[in-house]
């Protein structure tokens, strides 16, 4: 608990947003292309791509510390401090795109995880120039692997207690009404207009065109921003709706995710129009039964 309240404390460090408001600027002027920044999220991959990346790199560094510490195989743990320095560019990179859309208190423990994971680089690289020099640099090594543990604590505690990256709507399929729910009439929803309503307890994004209704949960996958506040862009089958928070886009006709930083689709609701009454219900996951 010791070490989880200090790094809570790292949420509200105030002194932190000047820094990275600097930070977030230069990411956001190099990141202006939004093919690479999209491929930088993970939007081609279904997931943040940066997770995966981050493994790579750490447990590279990681089995060379653990080589250097045990003082056995200098040579092999020479190699993964290579490999680990070669994965960490891309990883960087990575969480730099994912940390740019996050919310304060993300990019405040995000920060000081950069930071962390730079000194640990640094080590590293450090450990390398010693032996070309001759020398053994065990200890920088295991120096570095302390140093890269602490970033790894920091990069969970985003990933799992602060959900950076996770998929925030990953529960409706699991909650939402398996059973057809009403959400008004047809005549009294604006044509061409989003609107949210309630189906059950699971708050929806409904839109009509003409007499058809598109139902998806309310929820972006991305920070959980209303989607019906959002913007409505493109035409026909390539209608997408635009997040209101972090420009993440969503086919309207199945959720998809077009544009990141959301890397989760939409759950997406049947809808039937009976009497004049729009009804919806959520396309459950097969074998998985909504609550």
């Amino acid at each position: 608990m010791w070490l989880f309240d200090q790094i809570s404390r790292l949420e509200s460090a105030q002194q932190l947003d000047r820094p990275a408001t600097a930070v977030r600027t230069v990411v956001e002027k190099l990141l202006t292309n939004r093919t690479v920044k999209d491929a930088l999220h993970g939007v081609w991959l279904g997931h943040p791509l940066h997770p995966g990346l981050a493994q790579a790199a750490l447990g590279s560094f990681l089995s060379a510390s653990t080589l250097d510490a045990l003082r056995a195989g200098r040579a092999e743990s020479s190699l993964l401090i290579t490999v680990g320095l070669g994965a960490a560019l891309p990883t960087a990179v990575s969480g730099w795109a994912d940390w740019a859309d996050g919310h304060e208190d993300q990019q405040r423990v995000g920060l000081v995880h950069a930071a962390t994971n730079g000194t640990a680089v640094a080590l590293y690289a450090g450990t390398l120039l010693a032996r070309r020099r001759g020398r053994s640099a065990r200890a920088l090594s295991v120096a570095a692997g302390l140093t890269a543990g602490v970033a790894a604590v920091l990069g969970g505690h985003l990933g799992y207690r602060q959900a950076l990256g996770a998929n925030h709507a990953e529960d409706v399929a699991h909650i939402g009404p398996e059973q057809w729910q009403p959400l008004g009439q047809l005549a009294e929803l604006p044509d061409g207009e989003p609107v949210r309503r309630d189906a059950g307890q699971v708050p929806v994004f409904v839109l009509r065109r003409g007499d058809r209704v598109t139902v998806l949960s309310d929820r972006c996958s991305h920070l959980s921003a209303s989607l019906s506040e959002g913007e409505l862009v493109g035409s026909g089958s390539d209608l997408r709706v635009v997040c209101p928070w972090h420009g993440s886009e969503f086919r309207v006709d199945d959720g998809c995710v077009v544009h990141g930083p959301a890397t989760a689709p939409a759950p997406r609701f049947e809808s039937r129009v009976v009497g004049g009454a729009v009804q919806a219900r959520v396309v459950t996951i097969p074998g998985v039964p909504a609550s």
